[in-house]
C-alpha cells in the first residue's frame, strides 16, 4: 500500500517508480479530519487505503486518478467504481469522487454505531457518480441514487431518487427526485419523483391483556341431582 501523502513528499525518480508498479496500485492514509458521528465512529480515524488498475498523480494540483476496477476501504468505508479522483485542499481535508463508467453506478457501504445488544446496521448506497467530503463528511449520491439500511441483515430502508445527500455527523439525508435535465420516460429516471420504503422501528411486544379473576363461585346445597328431587 502506498500512502498518498507520500507523492506529495516523494522526488520524481520515485513518483516514476511508483506509477510503474502493476495492478492494484494503493494509497494510504487519507487525514479526514472531522468530529464524532454516529457513522462507525472508528472510520474517521483509519488510513484510506486504494487499489485500481491504474494511478496518475498530479503533484502540482494535487490529485490523484485512479482507474479500472477501484476498490477504497477506510474502516468499516468501502468504495468500488470504475474512475476514482482524490484531491486535498489547502487544509489537508481530501473529497473524493467516484464514477461508475459505462452506465454502471458507483457504490458506497457503511457500517453505523449501534447501542450495546442491537442488531448491527450497514448503509449502502449507489449511483453513476458517489462524492465524499472529508471536510463535511458527507457522501452525495448522484444520478439513478439509491440508499439502503439494513438491520440484522435484513432490509429496513430504501430511498431512491435523482441526487441523494447522506451526512455521517447527523445521521440525516435529503433527497432531491426532480431528475433535473430527464424527462419521466427516459432510461434510469425516476419520473421526478422521490420514492422511499420505511420499515416501522422495532418495538416492545405489547402483552396480551389477561382478564381480571372473577369472584370465586360460592358453593351452596342443593336439594335436586341432576335436576331430579333427592
Amino acid at each position: 500500500m502506498l500512502p498518498i501523502s507520500s507523492f506529495s513528499n516523494s522526488n520524481p525518480v520515485r513518483r516514476a517508480r511508483a506509477a510503474a508498479l502493476p495492478w492494484a496500485l494503493a494509497a494510504a492514509l487519507c487525514a479526514l479530519t472531522a468530529p464524532p458521528a454516529l457513522a462507525e465512529k472508528s472510520d474517521r480515524n483509519q488510513p484510506m487505503n486504494i487499489e485500481a488498475d491504474q494511478l496518475k498523480h498530479d503533484e502540482l494540483q494535487q490529485t490523484s486518478v485512479f482507474t479500472g476496477r477501484v476498490v477504497v476501504t477506510k474502516g468499516s468505508i468501502v468504495l468500488r467504481g470504475a474512475r476514482l479522483e482524490v484531491r486535498q485542499d489547502a487544509d489537508g481535508y481530501q473529497s473524493v469522487v467516484v464514477t461508475g463508467g459505462g452506465g454502471k453506478r458507483a457504490f458506497f457501504r457503511q457500517k453505523r454505531d449501534t447501542a450495546a445488544g442491537a442488531p448491527e446496521e450497514f448503509i449502502e448506497g449507489e449511483g453513476e457518480t458517489i462524492e465524499y467530503s472529508g471536510k463535511a463528511d458527507t457522501v452525495r449520491f448522484i444520478t439513478r441514487a439509491e440508499l439502503r439500511r439494513f438491520r440484522a441483515g435484513d432490509l429496513s430502508d430504501e430511498i431512491t431518487g435523482d441526487v441523494i445527500v447522506y451526512n455521517n455527523l447527523t445521521d440525516v439525508f435529503t433527497v432531491d427526485g426532480r431528475n433535473t435535465g430527464k424527462s419521466p420516460g427516459d432510461a434510469g429516471g425516476s419520473g421526478g419523483r422521490v420514492r422511499a420504503i420505511l420499515a416501522p422501528r422495532d418495538a416492545t411486544p405489547a402483552t396480551p391483556a389477561v382478564p381480571a379473576p372473577g369472584p370465586t363461585p360460592e358453593l351452596k346445597p342443593s336439594d335436586r341431582l341432576e335436576g331430579a328431587r333427592r
